[in-house]
């Protein structure tokens, strides 16, 4: 499939969110899925992300995750102090505000005409967390999580009642869940910990660990495993291909 890019400046309570719209040339109407960052927001390799899932028939929104902190089209870099400004933006943002961020791709979804309905969400990092967190929306069939940040912890949000892991009743979808076993940011306490709650509320979910640091998906840096990242990739899309498609 030839992929076809544009960008999109959607209207949200707290400002417009720069939005990019990965889609198959022509009139058709595909699925669609939101694909959440990491902190560094679309970046080369999130890009090329999105246009690989574009490629087997999907239309794929990267939305600029802390478009409230950042002029419009900031890309942060892979380094010391591109970590650090998304890590302080991270924890500036309100929760309230990403679920906003969801339900405005969402709203602006149904009124395009290549978008048939069917919605889903995936993410990498933070992302992996976000995506998570629009499962929370009643339209999000599926989901597929790559090694999220934060759903052990109440680091993000801290607001009582508020974590995305006290709202496991709201996700209605199923969901997949890809983790590195060698990843520090979520130790195996952590994972072992998610596992059990998400078991507990009897959500509908797979459960993937393999062995990989943090970000091996990434196909920039020393830490990108291709092989790994394949399998991400494949699992991704039978997820999608199965229930959205």
């Amino acid at each position: 499939m030839i992929i076809q890019k544009e960008i999109v400046d959607l209207a949200t309570p707290t400002g417009l969110m720069r939005t990019y719209v990965h889609r198959p040339e022509g009139d058709k109407a595909y699925p669609v899925i939101l694909l959440y960052s990491e902190i560094f927001q679309q970046t080369g390799p999130i890009e090329r992300a999105a246009r690989l899932m574009a490629g087997h028939g999907y239309a794929v929104l990267v939305p600029e995750i802390f478009h409230e902190l950042n002029p419009l089209g900031t890309v942060l870099a892979y380094d010391q102090a591109g970590s650090d400004k998304g890590n302080s933006d991270k924890m500036g943002k309100s929760i309230e505000s990403y679920d906003t961020d969801n339900q405005a791709m969402i709203t602006w979804l149904a009124d395009q005409p290549w978008c048939n309905g069917q919605i889903g969400a995936m993410g990498f990092c933070i992302g992996g967390h976000l995506a998570f967190r629009a499962a929370l929306q009643p339209q999000i069939k599926a989901t597929a999580c790559f090694y999220p940040t934060d759903l052990h912890t109440r680091v993000i949000p801290n607001q009582a009642g508020q974590h995305s892991m006290d709202r496991l009743a709201d996700i209605s979808g199923e969901l997949l869940m890809f983790w590195g076993k060698q990843d520090p940011h979520i130790p195996a306490a952590g994972r072992a910990l998610v596992y059990q709650q998400l078991s507990a509320a009897d959500i509908n979910f797979s459960w993937h660990e393999v062995n990989g640091q943090h970000a091996f998906m990434r196909d920039e840096g020393h830490r990108y495993d291709a092989q790994l990242a394949m399998l991400g990739y494949q699992s991704a899309l039978g997820l999608f291909g199965r229930v959205l498609a």
